[in-house]
């Protein structure tokens, strides 16, 4: 098999995520395990018009706003009427964005005015519509944080855990699983505000709840997610994952209010956090149920099976999955000079075949680390084939991290967040790297036009942009169907399938051959050979003379005689986009 046949169905997104606590901050106090008022944190204001125009000139359709509704936190905001949290089960200073405290609101780090956080919210979606961009946020449903409590949930909503027997670990209509007459230990190691040890934290939860990763135990470890309680679908844990689905336990009801509440804020589209460890059957129930309210809202899961693939895609209605065991990790591999391209092959052949547009590509995202960073590629400009190959090799949407065009190097421990090589999601921060993108003087709002990058910065932003317009203007890569020529080169003088990897996109209006170098050290010369079966399926004739124009990076022009190889010059890490005539 050498060629897959789905069709586009919706546009190909081009999607943009923005840690939002980082993206309009421009303190460069960086102090490790620094307050907010010390390090500064970046508002939904920052996100300016300015910012949402540059970012829709670079090419984006989607921004993914990350860490919009309330979360745990050190910060004290209790003059606000928002309870305080233990930090014993806090994660950094900022907190984790994933570990859930009130499901209806919003981060009150992210106001100017803490009491209008909502309505603020509200004007930076009406704001990103405006510029023509469609607007993302996280729906995080297996896990919540420990402290979970809703302040300003709607007239008549019941709170998760109000209800729950909790003389039982198991209940169908319980939000929580408990570990009967057990307290939670909180695990040695943890630290609290200023890096040092908590000996007695303040929480005394009793009976102890079963930790957001399936840990089902009453003293978790540190490395648990030791801060979340596991939510409740109706699957009995402790009884081999006996379901109880008929009637629909209370927590589909109430995720299902929390989606159309969101919805109904005009948000276009929800990123699924850890899909995977919530049953398919809810999500066909939910996502079915949403749409119907708000035809063309979008569903992406996060999901790590490739098992899963098929029947979360088929039964549960995702849109798209996170294509990052199967591509992200091949891709990975190469950019750090091993691996070989004969697993992208296998990656399209067995994990994405017929289903290849429902896969969403990335190079970088708040979980991984960044390219340019010590511990992955050390080189941002490592990741030009990879990323172009991500983009192009099939229909589905492609997501950028903020800063990954920049380079971002993400060095040093920020406090929670140690010596990683990620940009931080714990902690209160500047971003050295993206603050030149800013360029932010003072108290003045920021002119995002790049001027305090570096020469190389620039070029590497217009590399990305390049990229972003490629996809918004080809037919091909919007809507084409995708053949692999690894198995028609295998014997091509100068062609390393290993390091090189050539395939064609084609529509009835245009026909690609894409051709990607991985080798950070060797060129790439050969003749590419064209079967007469690839010409066949795209439907031209092999037997006369062809042209081949580069319509990406170069401006090369490339002719063939009939039945001829094309003869082809990469250079380390080089790509060439030849449109077909």
């Amino acid at each position: 098999m050498n060629t897959t046949s789905p069709v586009a169905t919706m546009d190909k997104l081009v999607i943009y995520q923005i840690f939002t606590r980082l993206f309009g901050n421009n303190n460069t106090t960086n102090k490790a395990w620094g307050s907010r008022d010390e390090n500064g944190v970046g508002k939904f204001n920052d996100i300016t018009d300015k910012a949402l125009q540059e970012l829709k000139q670079f090419g984006v359709s989607h921004v993914w706003y990350t860490g919009v509704i309330e979360h745990a936190i050190q910060t004290d905001y209790t003059a606000n009427g928002i309870p305080p949290d233990d930090p014993a089960v806090v994660k950094g200073k900022a907190g984790s964005p994933y570990a859930i405290k009130d499901y209806y609101d919003i981060n009150p780090d992210l106001a100017v005015e803490v009491p209008n956080r909502m309505a603020e919210f509200e004007a930076l979606v009406r704001r990103t519509k405006a510029n023509r961009l469609k607007v993302i946020i996280d729906f995080i449903p297996n896990h919540v944080a420990r402290q979970y409590h809703s302040d300003v949930k709607p007239a008549g909503v019941i709170d998760l855990g109000q209800q729950d027997d909790q003389t039982v670990g198991f209940k169908r209509d319980n939000n929580f699983y408990y570990l009967v007459g057990q307290q939670l230990q909180i695990p040695a190691g943890v630290v609290t505000s200023d890096g040092t040890p908590v000996h007695a934290p303040k929480l005394k939860e009793f009976p102890a709840k079963v930790t957001g990763n399936d840990a089902v135990t009453a003293s978790p470890s540190i490395n648990d997610w030791y801060e979340t309680v596991k939510l409740n679908y109706g699957v009995d844990i402790f009884d081999h994952g006996k379901t109880y689905f008929d009637p629909v336990p209370a927590t589909w009801q109430q995720m299902l209010d929390i989606l159309l509440y969101w919805a109904g804020k005009g948000v276009d589209g929800f990123r699924c956090d850890m899909a995977q460890m919530v049953p398919v059957e809810f999500w066909e129930w939910a996502i079915q149920r949403v749409k119907a309210a708000h035809p063309g809202i979008i569903f992406i899961a996060e999901i790590y099976e490739v098992d899963k693939y098929r029947p979360y895609i088929f039964k549960g209605g995702f849109d798209y999955l996170y294509d990052k065991v199967g591509l992200y990790d091949a891709l990975r591999r190469l950019m750090e000079g091993q691996g070989t391209c004969r697993d992208i092959t296998k990656v399209w052949q067995q994990e994405s075949g017929d289903y290849s547009g429902h896969m969403l590509r990335f190079l970088e995202n708040h979980d991984e680390q960044r390219i340019a960073s010590r511990f992955f590629a050390n080189d941002p400009w490592v990741a030009v084939p990879a990323m172009t190959l991500s983009a192009t090799l099939h229909t589905g949407p492609v997501m950028l991290y903020f800063g990954q065009e920049v380079g971002v190097r993400a060095e040093g421990s920020e406090g929670f967040s140690g010596d990683d090589g990620r940009t931080t999601i714990f902690d209160y921060w500047g971003v050295k790297e993206w603050q030149g993108w800013i360029n932010r003087k003072g108290n003045a709002a920021g002119r995002f036009d790049g001027a305090g990058l570096t020469a190389d910065q620039k070029k590497l932003r217009a590399f990305y942009q390049q990229l972003n317009h490629l996809v918004n203007g080809s037919d091909a890569i919007q809507h084409g169907k995708f053949y692999d020529l690894q198995w028609a080169n295998g014997r091509t003088a100068g062609y390393n399938q290993d390091r090189q990897y050539a395939y064609l996109r084609h529509t009835d209006k245009q026909k690609l051959l894409i051709v990607c170098n991985f080798d950070k050290t060797q060129p790439c010369q050969t003749r590419l050979h064209l079967p007469d079966h690839a010409w066949q399926t795209i439907g031209l004739e092999a037997k006369r003379p062809h042209q081949f124009t580069d319509i990406f990076l170069t401006n090369i022009r490339l002719e063939t005689q009939s039945g001829e190889d094309i003869a082809l010059e990469l250079p380390p890490l080089g790509v060439l986009v030849l449109e077909i005539h």
